[in-house]
Order: structure tokens, then sequence, then C-alpha cells
């Protein structure tokens, strides 16, 4: 009987103490997998994270906030030095406007309501006094005049204009996920009078790919519908860049700037960078600090799945160790006739290690089972505890990015999939066999004290 096979069945010769270790190691190793799981999966997200959500800086006209406040637009000149900065892989620009019925046919998808009316004396929207001359019942449309001068007229929320080089950027600036339901976007330098429009805006107007509706005068046929789940998005027009500024009479001119960066580890030096060109003209807000509140969590998660993985590798290799050591004070005599007989420490420690390694790939066989089965639920636990405690989100740009940009981050950080591969299961074998020799290499040391003529007195 060589060594392998000795050491191998040894490991069956008490059934109950077998059982016994193999359950524990099996706890042991489960854990160790479920963290590794946990850290590699959380590891991608901080990946993905640092490399496409929210690695943004937003330049908008200095004291102007969506179409409240004041202040200059910004130029494509201004826009031009910003995309040279080092690290700006591309820029979303684009000019807003508002469409009413002075200057379109389309009506609002969105419903007044309190809150619109709260705002309709100050929305612009051509709430002006009747002239004296004008007689009461004329050609008022949906107004009356009544003697004293002044004019009742139904409030209708207006249409928000986007006029972009990057549509689907545009769309997604507040944090929510778009999909183009019928038809294909644009072009980014497109100079054709087309549209993309929300769900909620085609509905109200029952328009399709191929209808057309006036803006500014002009005929500007649909070339796609979107859906982005929320009223408000769902409320919108977005057209070619170029196309809005000369219809708008914004020739020139940008309401915000977004610079995509190329990893969040260089937001701040292009923030920085950006202050410097844009100077006093303009409002440059960043997601950094947005970001690192998002990946702080992670960050907390990898550290608390790296400790986890060492102790439960650590405790797996101890159970051996005590094992080992109990089996050879149990086998002493034993140990003792074999080196008696001939039989060198080598071979004897081999013996042992065998029966280690049997005990431990047993231990592992249930420890991957509990990996697979634990695994999701602990990351998703340790995700869940971490996030809570941490909200991105605040103010942000000219569309209200920061908030969106909040929003994104956390629903990134929450989606994390924790997936069991065979890359995971080797890792788990390869724990197990390190945990093995680990703990049986130093038993050896017993091993190798024991004295064959020792043994034979004290018997």
């Amino acid at each position: 009987m060589n060594m392998i096979s000795r050491g191998a069945r040894n490991a069956f010769r008490n059934i109950i103490r077998t059982g016994s270790i193999v359950i524990i190691l099996g706890i042991s190793i489960g854990l160790a997998l479920s963290m590794l799981v946990a850290r590699q999966a959380v590891t991608s997200k901080i990946e993905t994270i640092k490399s496409s959500v929210g690695n943004t800086v937003t330049v908008a006209p200095a004291g102007a906030r969506g179409f409240e406040g004041g202040g200059e637009p910004l130029t494509s000149k201004q826009a031009t030095t910003l995309a040279d900065i080092d690290h700006v892989s591309s820029t979303v620009q684009s000019v807003s406007d508002r469409l009413t019925t002075d200057n379109t046919d389309l009506e609002s998808g969105i419903d007044a309501g309190s809150l619109g009316q709260r705002n309709a004396a100050r929305s612009g929207v051509g709430f002006q006094q009747a002239p004296p001359s004008m007689p009461s019942g004329g050609m008022g449309g949906g107004q009356s005049t009544s003697s004293s001068g002044e004019v009742t007229r139904t409030f209708t929320p207006p249409v928000t204009l986007i006029g972009s080089n990057n549509p689907e950027k545009s769309l997604a600036s507040d944090g929510t996920s778009v999909k183009i339901t019928s038809g294909e976007v644009f072009a980014g330098d497109s100079t054709e009078n087309v549209a993309i429009i929300g769900k909620a805006l085609a509905d109200k107007n029952k328009l399709t790919v191929g209808s057309t509706f006036t803006a500014y005068g002009e005929t500007v046929k649909v070339i796609a519908i979107y859906d982005t789940g929320t009223a408000f998005a769902n409320n919108q027009v977005v057209m070619p860049l170029g196309v809005v500024q000369t219809l708008s009479g914004q020739t020139d001119q940008l309401t915000s700037i977004t610079l995509n960066i190329d990893s969040i580890d260089n937001i701040g030096s292009v923030s920085a960078a950006a202050k410097t060109a844009i100077g006093d003209s303009g409002d440059v807000t960043d997601s950094e600090s947005q970001v690192a509140s998002a990946v702080e969590p992670l960050q907390n998660i990898q550290t608390i799945s790296l400790y986890s993985l060492i102790g439960a590798i650590f405790a797996g290799a101890i159970i051996i160790l005590l094992t080992m050591i109990m089996i050879v004070r149990e086998r002493r005599r034993e140990i003792g006739v074999i080196k008696a007989i001939g039989g060198s420490n080598a071979v004897i420690m081999g013996q042992f290690i065998v029966e280690a390694v049997t005990l431990t790939l047993l231990g592992a066989v249930i420890g991957i089972g509990v990996g697979v089965a634990a695994a999701a639920p602990i990351t998703s636990a340790l995700v869940s505890t971490s996030s809570s405690t941490t909200q991105p989100g605040g103010p942000g740009g000219m569309m209200g990015g920061g908030r969106g940009t909040g929003r994104a981050l956390q629903q990134s950080v929450e989606n994390i999939q924790a997936n069991v591969g065979w890359e995971i299961i080797f890792y788990g074998i390869g724990a197990a066999l390190i945990i093995a020799v680990i703990g049986s290499a130093l038993a050896s040391i017993f091993i190798s004290k024991v004295r064959p003529a020792e043994v034979m007195r004290a018997e």
C-alpha cells in the first residue's frame, strides 16, 4: 500500500470525527468563497463606476440654473477650449428653450395641476393684458377680457426643448435610463429639422415616427420616440444643437456643457482646469464627491471581505492543524513502529499530508455548495448595510444632473451581482489545498520528534 492510498484511507478511520471535521471545514471554506465572491463583485462594480458612471464635469452659465436665474450663455468657443483639456474624452453641448402655444402646435403631455398653476404667473407664457382697444370676445383664443382690463387664460405647461450634439446623453442627464421605443436618433452634427420626442408628448399629440409638428414656424419631423419611465423627462423634445440655436435665435450659444472624463481619478484635475478656463462666466460642478460617496461603502465591503477571507482561511488552517496534532498524538505508537521498520520521516509526513488534503477536499465539496448558496445573500447584505449609511446626491448642473448622478450612482451601487463561476470554484479548491498543506506541515514537526525507542519503552 503506497503513501497516497494509505493516507486517503486513514482519513476514514474514524467516521464521526471525519464527518465533524469535514462539516466545520466546509463552513470555513464556504465563508471564504463567499467573501471572495463579494470582493470580486464589489471590485468589478467599483471599476465600472469609475469608468462610466458620473465621470463628468458640468459647466453652466454663471448665475443660471435651468430656466431660472440670469447671466450670459456659454459659447461654442468656450466649449472647444474645454474639450481640449487633458483627460476629457468628449463633450455634450446643449441649449435649452421652452415651446409654448406662441411658437408650437405641440400640447404638453403634463397637466398643470396645482403646482403648475402656482408657477403660471411667472412662467412667461403669454400672460399679457389685452390692449384697451381690443373688443371683448375678439381674437383672444383661450382668454376672456373683463371690463377692468384683466385677462383670464388657461395655463398650459410649456414643453422643454433641448438642442444637443449627443441626444442620448442629454436625455439621461437626470439619471434616468433611456429607451428608444421606435425610430433612430439623429447624428450629433445633423442640420435637419428632426426631433426625438418623449412618450408622454407623443401620446398627447398622437404623434408617431414620421409625423410632423411645427416649432418656430418650421415643420419638424419626428424620427424617434423615447421612454425614460418618468413623466417629466417624457415631456421633452430633443433636436440637433445647431437647428435649435438657429430657430430659437440662440446662435453660437449654449446653456450647458458636460465634459466626459476618462476616469474618476482625473475628475479633480479636469474640474480645476475647467474653472480656470471658464473663469467667472460659468459655474463648474463635478460628480467627484458623489462618486466618492458611492464608492466608499464598496471599499468598506472590500476591506471587510478581505479580512473575512483571511480569517476564514486561517480558521480552516487552525482546524486542520489541531486535528492533525490530535491524530499524530493518537497514532504515536503507529508512527514509532513505522519508523522502527525503516519508514522515513518524509514518507510518514507525506501520509499525514495526504490525509489532511483528503479531509480538506471533502470539506471543499461542502464549502463550494455553501459558497454558491451564500455568496449572493451575503453580498447583498453587505451592500445594503454599507450603502444605507451613504446617500449620494445634491445640487448639480444646468439640467439637474447632480440629483440625477446621485440617483444613478445609488442605483449602480445597489445593483451588484454576485456570480460564482468556475474560476471561483478553482480558487476554493486552491484555498482548500493551502489550508491542508499549512495545517499538516506544522503537524509534521511533531512527527519528526517521535522516537521509536521511546515509544516502545512507553508501551
